[in-house]
This record gives structure tokens, sequence and C-alpha cells, in this order.
């Protein structure tokens, strides 16, 4: 008989969380996955490391997600960072932290943040059925029944959708949860790539492709005016910018992007240096070197690979030696090196993509037990609502926080 006290559709870890959430408090649990496997988009986080999470405050938490983060706090104040850690650590998965608060599984491996995880939910009963597709919802009187998968019914009286965004389609994230949520009348705002690499104008990016920075400012420019900013690591690659303040800020340039905006980004190369002092900078080395040509010193101020491209801008003779560089040429230097600016054409698809932006609005779901405001018995969690952070262990955080909520909440409600 296909009967459970509660489904899960979806074993990321938003659905494995709900999962073993509502099974170790007593429930009869199944939880079904389109894929072959469980956890198929967990296994190639953090470029296969998986940075389980941020060891940021609630408070500092909530800033770093988009639109509506205060809709998180009673699922943060349930379960957070310390609890997903000790978790993993009682299935054997240590981890490490890292610099901007990151944990990472001190083995490097994300697989094993995956096998923790389904380790949990096994010793909890819970059932799990994969290659199963759930084609739609049935729901009587405002209140969720069962549902319908590979043509097969499937009774319940609580529900839990944890089915993912549309970002990194190939691990079985294309949308199919959005669409069951609207069927039933839920609102979806706009879903829209973020995390995701961006495409400039131009050659200059793929003259510099593979160079990797580390410690300078990222500025994005929206019809000329600053919009946002971030300071750290970023990479050039064949069609424009990506690494992690690329992705950080590139939430708000799809949307920019979406409205037809004029979209630039800067990169200072010296952020720790002010005008003045990377003028005095300039001058010193200019004056020590002065028989020198002038492509010797540019590296000491440039990454070896980056000198040619940028004598290039510059319009410069490589072979001018420093004395004769002029006070206007030291000015177009200095102005190069604080603003090296891309005009943004585009960005990359959902293949791409993190995480997706947009979802099912948070004003039908209730953020005390992430219930759904207009059919009983149906829950949200993960990326399918309508909240997404930046890089930094933020959005698995969310996947964990809201379901287990949702576990916790249905079970209780039983």
């Amino acid at each position: 008989m296909n009967k459970f006290d509660v489904i899960v559709v979806g074993a990321g870890p938003a659905g494995l969380l709900a999962a073993g959430r509502a099974a170790e408090l007593g429930g009869k649990v199944l939880v079904l996955e389109k894929m072959r496997q469980a956890g198929r988009k967990l296994l190639i986080t953090g470029k296969g490391r998986c940075n389980i999470t941020n060891d940021s405050n609630i408070d500092d938490f909530i800033g770093h997600v988009q639109p509506n983060g205060r809709f998180l706090r009673s699922a943060f104040s349930q379960f957070y960072s310390s609890e997903i850690l000790d978790l993993l650590k009682r299935y054997g998965v240590d981890s490490t932290l890292e610099r901007g608060g990151r944990y990472f599984p001190t083995s490097n491996k994300s697989s094993d943040v995956l096998s923790g995880l389904l380790a949990w939910v096994n010793e909890m009963k819970v059932e799990m059925r994969c290659g199963l597709r759930v084609e739609k919802l049935l729901v009587e009187n405002n209140t969720v029944k069962g549902l319908q998968a590979n043509g097969q019914q499937y009774l319940s009286g609580k529900i839990i959708l944890a089915m993912g965004g549309k970002s990194y389609p190939a691990t079985g994230s294309n949308g199919d949860g959005y669409e069951l949520a609207k069927q039933i009348g839920h609102t979806i705002e706009k879903v829209r790539p973020a995390l995701v690499p961006l495409e400039t104008e131009g050659n200059l990016a793929r003259r510099l492709q593979g160079l990797n920075l580390k410690n300078v400012r990222a500025v994005v420019w929206v019809n000329e005016k600053k919009v946002a900013e971030d300071f750290g690591e970023m990479i050039f690659t064949h069609f424009g910018l990506s690494g992690p303040i690329i992705l950080t800020l590139s939430r708000m340039v799809v949307d920019a992007l979406q409205l037809n905006k004029l979209v630039e980004i800067s990169i200072d190369l010296k952020p720790a240096l002010d005008e003045q002092k990377l003028d005095n900078r300039l001058l010193r080395d200019l004056n020590e070197h002065g028989k020198k040509r002038v492509i010797n010193v540019f590296r000491y101020w440039l990454p070896a690979s980056m000198v040619p491209v940028f004598i290039d801008l510059l319009g410069l003779d490589p072979d001018k030696e420093c004395h004769q560089v002029s006070a206007k040429e030291r000015k177009q230097i200095r102005h190069l090196l604080k603003n090296l600016s891309f005009k943004v054409t585009n960005h990359r698809s959902f293949k791409e993509a993190i995480i997706s932006a947009g979802g099912v609005t948070t004003k039908e779901i209730s953020s005390k037990t992430m219930e759904s405001k207009l059919v009983s018995g149906l829950y949200f969690a993960g990326e399918m609502i309508d909240l997404d952070g930046e890089t930094g262990g933020y959005n698995l955080q969310i996947a964990y926080s809201t379901g287990w909520l949702a576990g916790d909440s249905c079970v209780k409600d039983l």
C-alpha cells in the first residue's frame, strides 16, 4: 500500500533533512527522487569539496540572503550551522573552518557529506525510491491528499516539496517543482540564474583567460551609477568574468541586464592603495629603475601574464625607459590599475549557475512551519523557495534549515 505519513519529493540536502527529521520524530516517510541516485547536485558543490555551511551569526547570515532573509529566522533558530556540523560528525564527517567562515569536510570530499546524510536517513528508516518523477499533486478542498508519480498514486496528508531550482539541470534541477506549485495556485517569482559567470564585450577577458586574481575589488556600475562592490577573488575566462566576487555580484547584474540597462564592472587591482599612495609608489619605482625598460617595472605591479595586455591597453612603448614616462602616462597607468573596466553583455545559462533566484513566493509560505498558506499539508524546502544567498555555504544552510523545519512541523501536526 503506497500510504505514508510524510512524502518528501527530492533527495537533495533539503529533502534529506526533511525526511530524516520527520522519521526521527516517528513518521513513516517516503522520499521520491526522479534521478537514479540521491544528492546529485550536492556532489558537485564547492567544486566537489562541498562548502557545508558558514559560521556567520544569524543576523549576519540573514544579510547575505535575498530578497527576504528575515523569513529564515525561525528556521535558523531551530536548526543552524552547529546542528548540521554536529549531525554530520555523528556519522563520521569531520569539518574544517576555512577563510571567510566557510566549513568544508576535512576530507575535502562532497561524497562524504552525502554519505553522512544518507547514513542518517537510512538509520531513521526512511524509504527512498529513485527514478520516479512526480507528475501532479492530489489536492481536495485545499488540502493535500497525495501525489502521482510515474502514473502511480502515493497517498499522504503531508507532502514536502524539496525539488530544487533550475540551476545545473543535468543533476535533476530543471524547474519541475515550480510547475507543480503553480498548478495548485502558488505564485512563482521570476526564476533566473544566480551566482552565475558573466559574459563581457570584446576580447580583453579572453586575452587574460585563466588568470586568477586575489585581493581585488570589483564594482558594478548600472547606467553609470555605482550599485554594488565586493572584495576578494576572481578569474578571467574565455567569455568574461567568474570567481567568488563576480558570482556574488552577478545577482544584481542579471536583474539589471533583464531590464536592458547598461552594466559595467570595474576591477580595482590595487584596492589597498588610494590614488595618492599608488601614484607615490609608481613614481618611486619609475625613478628607482630609470634606465630599465618600462615593461620590466610593470612586473612589480601586475602578474606577469597581465603585463603585455596592460601595456597594449595603455598604448605604451614597452621599450621606453622608465625615466621617460610622462606624468600623463603615469596618470593613465594609475587609472587603469584602479579601473580595469568591462562592459557586461550577458550572463551564462542555468547550466553554469550555482543556484536559482526566484521561486515560490515567501508570502504564501509560513516562516514558522514552511507550510503552504494556500494548501493544507503541503510544505516547501530549499531552493524552490524564493530565497538565495551568496557564495560561502549560505545556500546549503538555507536548504538544511528549511528542510529540517518542514520535516519537524509536518510530523508535529499529525
